[in-house]
């Protein structure tokens, strides 16, 4: 089984973000490269090239900001264009099935929360292992759920 990770711990899509940075900035330079090259553009139609190539730029790095981090009060699930964090005690079921795209969390309130910043793409092992760390810091964190629940 999997070891418990000793907080804080972070993680995220390590290959697929140095992919989208990488595309992002490659994406910028040649876009705007374009735009200076191109003799019979004027100064506002080369800044258009410009500003192209850095809202590119910013799209992939939203892409890539993903993560989930969990500290002693809980996770922190950064997504795409949300950000939330949640207590141990939200978490009832982790979940990673083969063919999801991403980590699924079940939370107390009977809704399901994806995860990008674990995600089988790229990484499958790497995710696995990823999500049972984080269901063994869930389970070890909400031990005392049970007890709650009852009362």
């Amino acid at each position: 089984m999997s070891e418990t990770p000793t907080l804080p711990v972070t993680f995220r899509p390590g290959h697929t973000r140095a992919i989208l940075l990488t595309a992002g900035v490659v994406i910028f330079l040649t876009v705007s490269s374009i735009g200076l090259l191109l003799e019979q553009l004027g100064p506002g139609e080369r800044a258009s090239f410009a500003v192209t190539g850095a809202l590119i730029f910013w799209v992939l790095a939203l892409l890539a900001r993903v993560k989930v981090v969990a500290d002693e009060s809980g996770v922190t699930v950064v997504n795409i264009a949300s950000k939330r964090h949640l207590d141990w005690a939200e978490i009832l079921q982790v979940n990673l099935r083969p063919g999801d795209p991403w980590v699924f969390l079940n939370l107390s309130d009977g809704t399901s929360l994806p995860a990008l910043g674990i995600q089988p793409g790229l990484a499958k092992q790497r995710a696995i292992a990823d999500a049972q760390a984080l269901r063994a810091l869930a389970d070890a964190r909400s031990t005392a759920r049970p007890t709650e629940d009852q009362g």
